[in-house]
């Protein structure tokens, strides 16, 4: 698929099942983060890759994260649902932000790098015919899950992206006119 078809048609899809990316579209994913804005080339991103039982210990450490949370168990429904979360798809990849201390490049950008990296792999996803959606909410602030990843003091995770096989064809982009959010500006 060339780029301009990717960049106009992508889309996430949700219901994702078995296989997980083979290694060579792995690494046409991974490149594409690579290739994200980045002032000052402070490579401020860095990934973690979850697959196989490890979803199932990445669930345990939501539960965990969500009942201290909530300063109590969770009802077993709700505790069914976070621990089943990782299991949504066959491979996770957690976008990290290396947050650094640099004159002309905020936190804020440094955090944009990794937007524009994981949008950059979920572009290349779909260009392989790759399921994918990116997922934050109140588990990717959490510090409970920040520390059982790993996750040094000055990282934060800017999400999580889930990828596998799309299990039907994937929903056609929407016909967003591009003059509805372009518009000329005119100095008076």
């Amino acid at each position: 698929m060339d780029a301009l078809t990717a960049l106009h048609n992508r889309v996430s899809t949700g219901k994702l099942i078995e296989p997980a990316p083979n290694e060579q579209q792995r690494q046409n994913i991974f490149r594409a983060a690579l290739r994200a804005a980045d002032h000052a080339c402070l490579r401020p991103w860095r990934f973690l890759l979850i697959e196989g039982q490890e979803r199932n210990r990445l669930g345990e450490l939501f539960l965990q994260a969500a009942e201290q949370a909530e300063g109590a168990p969770l009802v077993e429904a709700q505790r069914q649902r976070t621990l089943a979360m990782p299991l949504r798809a066959p491979l996770i990849i957690v976008a990290i932000t290396r947050l650094q201390e640099h004159p002309k490049v905020p936190h804020m950008e440094q955090h944009m790098s990794t937007a524009g990296a994981v949008q950059a792999m979920l572009t290349a996803a779909f260009a392989e015919g790759v399921g994918a959606y990116w997922r934050t909410g109140p588990l990717a602030s959490n510090p409970v899950v920040a520390e059982g990843l790993g996750l040094a003091e000055n990282e934060r995770i800017d999400g999580f992206i889930y990828c596998g096989t799309p299990d039907k064809a994937p929903r056609q982009a929407p016909d967003l006119q591009v003059d509805t959010y372009f518009s000329q500006w005119n100095a008076q």
